[in-house]
């Protein structure tokens, strides 16, 4: 098998997933454990993955808990495979995994010399060829793949009840922990996907989480943005992760552009710019928010300290904040779960207000 690069650059290693031709954006993983998490991550839909760490399937496939019911990658490079895991959870291996639910993957390749190559010249498109032709290619061409953030989102509206705060998750491409880590704190989820009727919700949730997902985030400015400038309007409490983070910003009236290679890891460093404390956190995307495009009456507030592109963003008096990274990964093994208990903290203030004053539309100025 072969992983054929745009710029006609191929690598040639050993089948041990499904057998068919693939296409999509070729993207690093630096992470050295998690291959569960980050292969069902809806965030990796649409893209050949490939793990920087060379030793992939060692401790096998659990039952789960997963990021989503299946694989979302659409094929895996590495440079060793293990067929032999050895862990007391693992009930299949990796390439077991792979082929039942028809990604195909390889291994043998110099992951090292591929990872420099998006490093110095950006990720790019690719396939994952049984043999380098113009009908191979064709093939995996005509593979449909429409919106991929359409791919991910649930079909229908889904409610976890029994909570003290509701608040309202508007889905594209969501990853299951978001879901348990605001059931975890004690709080009933409605579950929406991007494109349902979410607004006639409003009225009954106390606060609004936007979710991760696949894509370009300027893809959905119209109509996604828009209708989350309402939620805005109406001043209910926001917070973004990820994807998220990107469309509040672009509600807000700031930009995106996309990295040369993104941030695909457990272990990007980040700085709380108001308290200057640092953390380690897990991260995966491919765009990020132009600081400079926000608008007066936002700030930054998180920065990358290895590229010190924008990780976070909150207004300066309302109750709106999103990060860039995933707070409910757990990649330090805790540093910045607090943000899932800092948004219910001011979910909570800001539902009594609102019970205080009987209008639910009627907020103060927020001072973070």
């Amino acid at each position: 098998m072969q992983l054929v690069l745009a710029d006609g650059t191929i690598h040639t290693g050993k089948p041990f997933g499904a057998d068919r031709p693939v296409r999509g954006e070729v993207v690093f993983n630096t992470g050295m454990t998690g291959y569960v998490e980050t292969l069902t991550d809806p965030s990796y839909r649409g893209q050949i993955l490939v793990t920087t760490y060379p030793l992939q399937g060692n401790y096998g496939v659990p039952d789960g808990p997963f990021e989503h019911p299946r694989i979302q990658v659409q094929g895996l490079v590495v440079s060793h495979y293990s067929d032999h895991p050895s862990h007391f959870a693992a009930v299949r291996s990796l390439g077991d995994w792979l082929r039942s639910e028809n990604i195909p993957a390889i291994q043998g390749v110099d992951t090292r010399a591929l990872t420099r190559r998006l490093r110095a010249h950006g990720t790019m498109d690719g396939y994952l060829l049984n043999e380098v032709s113009d009908a191979a290619k064709a093939a995996a061409s005509a593979i449909d793949m429409p919106s991929v953030v359409e791919l991910v989102a649930p079909r229908e509206i889904v409610r976890y009840p029994d909570g003290d705060l509701t608040v309202l998750v508007i889905d594209t491409g969501a990853k299951e922990n978001i879901i348990r880590s605001l059931q975890k704190r004690g709080a009933a989820v409605v579950r929406a996907p991007f494109f349902a009727n979410w607004e006639p919700l409003l009225a009954e949730v106390d606060g609004v989480m936007l979710t991760n997902g696949p894509g370009d985030p300027s893809d959905m400015v119209v109509p996604l943005v828009e209708r989350l400038r309402g939620i805005l309007a109406a001043g209910l409490p926001t917070f973004g992760i990820c994807l998220g983070h990107q469309l509040l910003a672009l509600a807000a009236g700031a930009e995106t552009y996309k990295l040369k290679f993104g941030h695909r890891s457990h272990n990007q460093p980040v700085m709380d710019v108001v308290t200057r404390h640092s953390y380690v956190t897990s991260q995966n995307h491919g765009f990020a928010v132009r600081n400079e495009s926000l608008p007066h009456e936002w700030e930054p507030w998180f920065v990358n300290l290895n590229d010190h592109s924008n990780e976070g963003i909150r207004h300066r008096y309302r109750p709106f904040r999103s990060v860039q990274f995933h707070p409910e990964a757990a990649a330090g093994p805790r540093d910045t779960a607090y943000l899932f208990d800092d948004f219910l903290r001011m979910v909570g203030e800001m539902r009594k207000v609102r019970l205080h004053e009987g209008n639910r539309s009627r907020l103060p100025a927020f001072v973070p």
